[in-house]
């Protein structure tokens, strides 16, 4: 199972962005689907997943303006996001989970400019 992370770039603070994880190889029902970031300096975080059941959980940060959403039919996980933030600045990585598995994107960077 391979990941592709895309939708990541350049974007003024209080602009949005909307990230993408297709995972394409050997397609099964996954567990768990979510985001992480790392941010130049700290360690990588979590900030958004969602169980196969639909229960989501986000970072105390970025609650109320970034939404985990899944697309099961296509394996997609998206990761919208509104308002942003300079703090938000960091590769942002997707990783599934599928029978204790855990499969990593390759990351894609958002970079927010104040």
């Amino acid at each position: 199972v391979q990941l592709q992370a895309s939708g990541g770039g350049l974007v003024q603070a209080g602009g949005s962005l909307r990230l993408s994880c297709a995972a394409s190889g050997s397609i099964f029902r996954f567990d768990f689907m979510g985001w992480f970031r790392q941010a130049p300096g700290k360690q990588r975080e979590l900030v958004a997943g969602i169980l196969s059941g639909g229960a989501t959980n986000y970072a105390a940060s970025v609650k109320g303006r970034f939404t985990i959403s899944t697309d099961n039919g296509k394996n997609t996980a998206y990761l919208q996001m509104n308002s942003l933030k300079s703090d938000d600045t960091a590769v942002y990585y997707c990783k599934f989970v599928a029978r204790g598995v855990q499969y990593w994107g390759q990351g894609t960077l958002v970079t927010v400019s104040s």
